[in-house]
């Protein structure tokens, strides 16, 4: 390959909008890597879902235009698909609950199953790489980022969880991206709009954050995400993304596949690595893949004219390129699993949130409410389904006891119930004498909260991480 062409294919860029032939031509133009697709790239129908049809055809056409060079390997075709908040695609595709669902559950193969039933669902869509799990290790409410990402606040937990959700990923022919290295769950800044600090020591983080990366190393994980993450210990002031310290802690480990870097279009970068800069730095750092750089065009010709300055040697491009490529001939010799159609996860979407369902304060015995409710908080479609799900619980609605419901980033909630529908930190301000932590807002997760308050089903979940004087573990015997 050519200089330029190495350069191509270590990037892995975004583009905005629908129509993919502008992208499709960057990357026959840069012997890009591929593309990674974004919700504003999501095709959509007439009924606002997801055009599966329409999705698998932009999945080809730019799958073709990496190998238009002559490769002989796939192009790398990513989403970021964890569930929950994190989820690119919607309907008719299967919703799953947050992440931390599987913390509350604890179950190793019900998280590999949901793992190679979300994957086996993308699958057929054309995409090849799913950037998930997020086995990061929350520390509770003063992680701004990451939160019900987590599986858990539990370092053991979190590996080997993150591991059968991974194992589940490659099952379905994917490749899975542990994130984000050296860990976003016990930092305070959002690395979307700065760059947060992590002021632990080494001997800190293997006993926490890093607990779960050495699993999925030792598990075999094709890739690993790293973070924009300033950590004093390796290298103070820069982006773990950019740090060869970091890089060569992460290969101490014994991982010997692709390190991708974060988006590259985040804050905590482009407020100090502007007009591509950070590309040619993060190879040289020890980085392999580029996601999503500011100005593609840009980085492609920052790589090129680093490697002729000298500042990044021809070597780490090579060796970089060479480990993309040969994840992607690896890739390409396996033999997926025959496909799922979109939606046929529901049930096991459901089977998760009804493991999940947490009562931190309340009667774990009979039914919570009689008979009807009322509910308040939460969105619109928050409310819709709640009140259908009540409805085949056997509730009316409209009198009765106050559910509040707790979105994403809510606010504690009055009310006689409150429930947690993404992290559980808001249960901890909420004077509501009954609190539950659902980590969902599925329509199975709500049939599984009615089902608990009309006490026809036990919550079987424990908390995943301490919520204010509620320790991890706390919930229903």
């Amino acid at each position: 390959m050519t200089v330029e062409e190495k350069a191509g294919q270590v990037l892995m860029p975004s583009y905005t909008g629908t129509d993919a032939e502008s992208q499709a031509a960057t990357i026959e133009r840069l012997h890009l890597a591929g593309s990674i697709i974004m919700g504003d790239n999501v095709p959509l129908d007439a009924q606002n879902q997801v055009d599966t049809a329409a999705m698998t055809a932009v999945n080809a056409r730019l799958a073709q235009a990496a190998r238009a060079d002559g490769r002989t390997w796939p192009g790398l075709i990513g989403v970021d698909q964890e569930g929950g908040i994190v989820s690119r695609l919607g309907a008719p595709l299967t919703e799953w609950p947050t992440p931390m669902s599987y913390g509350a559950t604890a179950s190793a193969p019900l998280t590999q199953d949901s793992g190679r039933a979300l994957a086996s669902e993308l699958a057929p869509l054309g995409f090849n790489i799913d950037f998930a799990p997020d086995i990061d290790v929350t520390i509770g409410p003063s992680d701004p980022t990451i939160g019900a990402r987590s599986l858990s606040g539990d370092p053991e937990l979190s590996a080997r969880l993150g591991v059968a959700f991974s194992h589940g990923i490659q099952e379905a022919g994917l490749l899975p991206a542990v994130k984000h290295f050296p860990g976003h769950g016990s930092v305070t800044v959002d690395s979307h709009q700065g760059l947060p600090v992590q002021p632990a020591s080494v001997a800190e983080l293997n006993a926490r954050d890093w607990k779960p990366f050495k699993a999925a190393i030792d598990a075999g994980t094709p890739m690993v995400m790293t973070g924009h993450i300033a950590v004093p210990a390796l290298e103070p002031g820069v982006p773990a993304s950019l740090s060869k310290p970091t890089y060569a802690a992460l290969r101490a480990m014994g991982f010997n596949g692709v390190a991708v870097t974060d988006a590259l279009n985040m804050g905590a970068i482009q407020q100090q690595f502007p007009d591509g800069g950070a590309a040619p730095a993060a190879l040289a750092a020890g980085a392999d893949l580029l996601l999503m750089p500011t100005d593609v065009g840009q980085a492609h010709a920052a790589i090129v004219s680093a490697v002729a300055a000298g500042s990044l040697p021809g070597a780490r491009l090579d060796e970089a390129a060479r480990r993309v490529a040969t994840m992607m001939i690896w890739r390409g010799r396996s033999t997926p699993p025959p496909a799922q159609a979109p939606g046929s996860g529901n049930g096991l979407s459901a089977q998760v949130s009804a493991a999940a369902v947490t009562v931190l304060s309340g009667q774990c015995d009979g039914p919570l409410v009689q008979g009807s409710v009322q509910v308040a908080g939460g969105s619109p479609q928050d409310r819709a389904r709640f009140e259908a799900a009540a409805t085949r619980a056997g509730l009316s609605v409209g009198a009765g006891p106050v559910v509040s419901l707790i979105g994403y980033g809510g606010l504690p909630a009055a009310g006689d119930i409150a429930v947690a529908l993404d992290a559980p930190w808001p249960l901890q301000g909420s004077p509501a004498p009954v609190k539950v932590a659902l980590y969902g807002r599925s329509p199975g997760a709500f049939d599984a909260l009615a089902a608990v308050l009309a006490g026809k089903a036990k919550a079987p979940g424990k908390l995943p991480a301490a919520v204010g004087s509620f320790p991890a573990g706390t919930g229903c015997p």
